[in-house]
């Protein structure tokens, strides 16, 4: 166990230590990166024999892996993570084989050794190349080299696939869960707007039945919003709903201040209906000429 006792050789190690744990990090990258390239290009191929060999494939297809009918096509994260487990369980497997009778530990303390090393976990309980002397002590540090450096690697890349999985189930989850929250926030709105006595525009909507509402009218959500909840309703909402356009209300109010004379109104006046302003004289002009059609 080789650790640092000086002042000096304390402080080189924390900078030693940021520096070589940041190239140790790229180098797992970077090794991961190589690891999904290559399980691209094998299961490529593998999809590609397949698909020529159900004769979906034409015959005179190029074998360089960039160029044929495959285009944007990559590896599962699942079946990479499948494959990176498989071969970590498969460097433990060996490297608990050799650690068992060089070490004397029991076959599962040497899996357990393997998996707390190549995790750098690190506990200390169970540390290898701790004898005297060992035989073939040479092949020994070179394969204890090899199995760590392989297994470091395998579980380095394994974690990075389960973090991105389990990122894609918390994604899921959320989504669900804000997907079940608008259907209840929905459901409470509309039996807050069914519990309303009377609604703005109710009436207006309800029509006869058997016939859809009006789509000609304007369906604002903020508008329907305040419907459904029972709030009031401004004039322009209200004249929306009674489609009544605003031009024409100005129109009329335009023409009742300053005195153009108006054959509905003419007509109304002989009829008994007296003129008006506004709503009023558009109600007036409708009754006028609903007596003169009839």
């Amino acid at each position: 166990m080789t650790t640092p006792v000086t002042v000096a050789g304390k402080v080189f190690l924390i900078f030693y230590g940021l520096l070589g744990c940041a190239a140790t990090i790229l180098f797992f990258n970077l090794f991961l990166e190589r690891i999904i390239t290559l399980l691209a290009v094998v299961m490529k191929a593998v999809r590609e024999r397949r698909i020529r060999n159900s004769g979906l494939l034409p015959p005179g297809i190029r074998h360089d892996f960039s160029a044929y009918s495959l285009p944007g096509w990559k590896p599962s994260v699942y079946h990479v993570m499948l494959i990176l487990g498989l071969s970590a369980i498969t460097i433990s497997c060996c490297a608990s084989a050799m650690y068992t009778p060089v070490e004397g530990w029991a076959y599962l303390d040497s899996l357990y050794f393997c998996f707390v090393t190549f995790s750098t976990i690190g506990f200390g309980d169970f540390v290898s190349s701790q004898g005297a002397a060992y035989k073939y002590q040479s092949l020994y540090r070179v394969a204890n080299f090899f199995f760590m450096l392989m297994g470091v690697c395998c579980i380095y890349s394994l974690f990075n696939v389960i973090s991105i999985v389990i990122k894609q189930v918390l994604n899921w989850i959320l989504e669900k869960m804000s997907c079940l929250f608008c259907q209840r926030c929905n459901k409470a709105t509309v039996l807050l707007g069914r519990r309303n006595a009377i609604r703005p525009g109710s009436k207006g909507r309800q029509g006869r039945p058997g016939q859809l509402p009006d789509s000609d009218g304007p369906c604002d959500s903020d508008t329907e919003g305040r419907r459904l909840s029972g709030e009031m309703i401004s004039m322009k909402d209200l004249a929306a709903s009674n489609k009544v356009s605003l031009a024409i209300m100005q129109k009329q109010l335009s023409e009742s201040a300053n005195g153009y004379p108006r054959t509905v109104c003419g007509s109304s006046r002989h009829n008994g209906f007296s003129g008006g302003v506004g709503a009023l004289g558009i109600m007036n002009n409708r009754l006028a000429e609903t007596s003169n059609s009839r």
